[in-house]
């Protein structure tokens, strides 16, 4: 792939997909910056882990939630680092429960980071990238934006939501040498998939999966990189499945 240096900013960038992401794109000789929830006190453990292993990411706090902290954080970045070329809205939540049962809390906590984080951050990125005439923007939804999941109205609404913000933008922005394009994994073999009891892995999940296996988080950076690079110039508008055949459209 076309390696020409970029900065790409990757929102929820210190999580196990998130992370994977950075060490791909940082592997291709871009400028990685990730942003952090103000909350999360072991970021400079991360940074200094990471640095470790011969990567120097920027990180910056955001609220990806709150459209003041992302004015912020983007300023912060732009100042600091430089503009934005390529953006992956990566950042989620879960807080599954059957609708029964589901509240407004947890119904807004999963769309505002979930969805409404999308227009948070792409919009202080977007006029940039219009600007320089070159701009990646990179969804990451969710096999159950696609088919939906039992107790997932929350999230499936959320990641649903997300591709259709990429078919509309991607019309907006095409002729200006932007893309804007969604990624659906499946299960990936995540910290946080891998906590799931072991049974109901091997009973209830991995049976779904046509391959037999989770995902690799680093298959989905694979496509995240592709995505971001110049030979995807003419890809945008796609929602692309990476789930070991679980749903096929």
């Amino acid at each position: 792939m076309e390696s020409k240096k970029r900065i790409a900013l990757v929102t929820g960038g210190m999580g196990g997909l998130g992370e994977a992401i950075c060490i791909k794109l940082a592997m291709l000789g871009h400028t990685v910056v990730t942003t952090y929830s103000p909350t999360n006190t072991k970021s400079q453990q991360w940074l200094g882990d990471m640095r470790e292993r011969g990567y120097n990411f920027h990180a910056f706090p955001c609220d990806v939630t709150e459209w003041d902290s992302c004015v912020a954080c983007i300023a912060r970045v732009t100042a600091e680092v430089g503009p934005i070329d390529v953006l992956i809205n990566n950042a989620g939540v879960t807080r599954d429960m059957t609708f029964r049962k589901m509240d407004r809390i947890n119904w807004d906590a999963v769309m505002h980071t979930n969805l409404d984080s999308c227009f948070n951050m792409t919009k202080q990125v977007c006029e940039g990238m219009l600007e320089r005439g070159w701009g990646r923007i990179i969804n990451i939804s969710s096999v159950n934006g696609q088919k939906g999941a039992f107790g997932q109205t929350n999230y499936s609404a959320a990641k649903a939501g997300m591709h259709g913000f990429s078919k509309a933008l991607s019309l907006e922005v095409a002729r200006k040498g932007i893309t804007v394009n969604t990624i659906s994994p499946g299960y990936i073999g995540t910290k946080m998939v891998m906590a799931i009891p072991r049974e109901v892995l091997d009973t209830k999940i991995i049976p779904q999966i046509p391959m037999g296996r989770l995902g690799k988080p680093e298959e989905v950076a694979g496509l995240v990189a592709y995505l971001a690079s110049e030979e995807a110039a003419f890809v945008t508008g796609a929602n692309i499945a990476i789930n070991g055949g679980q749903h096929m459209q």
